[in-house]
């Protein structure tokens, strides 16, 4: 017999629920051959088996969340050869003893008795909602199911139950009074419960359940502050305009913002090296490479992919890596390698129409930097009144590490060089 087990996915991936089971127990199963398609907090994965056989157990169900290196499947090796063998000798043997032996008919019936006693017992813990991997450690514990306490509102009883009643002492209770009380928590309120039929109810994806979980968590365990400042996009606008037929009959690639703020951003990062840190314990971790993550929206909610070294890229490189990720995480085609890392990242609200946010950093990061949309509003030049294409910026930070004077220099760094786009083509 032989583990299936949740394999290393990515650095910050550690557990993922089992969307669907793509084989069934029975199922011959090939080494390399897809077995399950997991879902975790960023991308669906597919399993394969690292061995030829039949699958003879599922160890968790489709829901259940399981770690990284957890025995989800068992593969028997032998399964598919060993099968047809057995099924025949019986017979051959049978009817030998038939003919030769037929006494042997009578004390084999006592025998078919215990079996049979059993039997009952066993239809009645098959009716028990349990996963494969708790009727596995009941039966290895000797502990009946349908007596064990279950907390999950479903009245599903899952490995941890079965674990607290093998450790649980004994309590002198009447059988009786045991087996009334065994279905009580299993009675409990459903997850949610609405008595209003205008009202639909939904289960969260196990990736907006941990999109939700970590924002909430970077607030609790972060110092996060936000500064603002506005940028006058007309230079970039302007020099955009001029290029913009030239640069894709180049590069067959648009010229758009995000490679302007990209490299906006590398060259401020570069002037203030703490905002592409991370901190690990009571230590700075500083970063002397640019790995800029783009927030990309897609149905199953928001991914970040990266943008690999993206200080040694051209505007058109910038503009095809970006384009090219935002379709793969909208086909949800993404790979664990598109979203693993980042230094920084920048996020797009005015594609959405936001005039201004506070964006929530991308943990373990320490920086993140809020685009909103383009408003023409009067400024002030010189002594003039001008209506100018405006944009404001929003940067949140990790105040432990970060000061407030680095987090305005480095906004008031990425405003000069959109304002004077030049620079951008100086610091490389």
């Amino acid at each position: 017999m032989a583990e299936v087990k949740v394999p290393e996915l990515a650095e910050s991936i550690s557990e993922g629920s089992i969307a669907q089971w793509l084989k069934q127990p029975g199922d011959h199963v090939e080494k390399g051959e897809y077995v399950l398609e997991l879902e975790t907090d960023k991308v669906n994965v597919e399993i394969i088996s690292d061995y030829t056989g039949t699958l003879s157990e599922h160890l968790a169900e489709e829901g259940d969340t399981v770690q990284v290196g957890q025995a989800i499947a068992i593969v028997d090796e032998n399964g598919s050869a060993a099968a047809a063998p057995k099924a025949e000798a019986p017979k051959a043997e049978e009817a030998k003893e038939v003919k030769a032996e037929p006494a042997k008919k009578e004390q084999a019936a006592p025998a078919q008795e215990a079996p049979k006693a059993e039997t009952k017992e066993a239809s009645s813990t098959q009716q028990v909602i349990a996963s494969p991997a708790a009727r596995k450690l009941a039966r290895e514990k000797g502990i009946d199911l349908t007596k064990v306490p279950v907390a999950d509102p479903l009245g599903r009883v899952r490995v941890q139950d079965v674990e607290a009643a093998s450790n649980a002492p004994a309590v002198p209770t009447a059988p009786a009074a045991a087996s009334n009380q065994a279905p009580a928590p299993k009675q409990a309120a459903a997850p949610v419960e609405v008595n209003d039929d205008r009202i639909e109810v939904v289960k969260m994806t196990r990736r907006r359940q941990t999109i939700a979980k970590r924002l909430v968590q970077v607030q609790s365990e972060a110092a996060m502050l936000t500064t603002f400042n506005e940028v006058d996009l007309s230079a970039v606008m302007e020099l955009r305009s001029r290029h913009k037929d030239s640069f894709v009959k180049a590069n067959d690639v648009k010229l758009g913002f995000m490679s302007f703020f990209t490299k906006a951003v590398i060259g401020a990062l570069k002037k203030y090296p703490l905002l592409n840190a991370e901190i690990k314990g009571d230590h700075i971790l500083k970063k002397n490479f640019y790995d800029i993550g783009v927030a990309v929206s897609t149905d199953e909610g928001l991914v970040v992919p990266v943008v690999r070294d993206a200080d040694r890229k051209s505007f058109a490189e910038i503009e095809k890596n970006i384009s090219d990720l935002a379709v793969k995480a909208r086909s949800n085609k993404l790979g664990l390698s598109d979203l693993s890392g980042g230094t920084f990242t920048i996020t797009n609200g005015g594609t959405f129409g936001s005039l201004l946010s506070t964006p929530i950093l991308n943990a373990p990061q320490v920086g993140i930097l809020g685009m909103h949309t383009i408003k023409t509003r009067p400024i002030a030049v010189g002594d003039q009144i001008e209506n100018r294409p405006m944009m404001y910026l929003a940067l949140s930070y990790d105040h432990r590490i970060v000061d407030g004077k680095e987090a305005v220099g480095f906004l008031v760094a990425i405003k000069d060089m959109l304002e004077d786009p030049e620079q951008l083509l100086l610091q490389g």
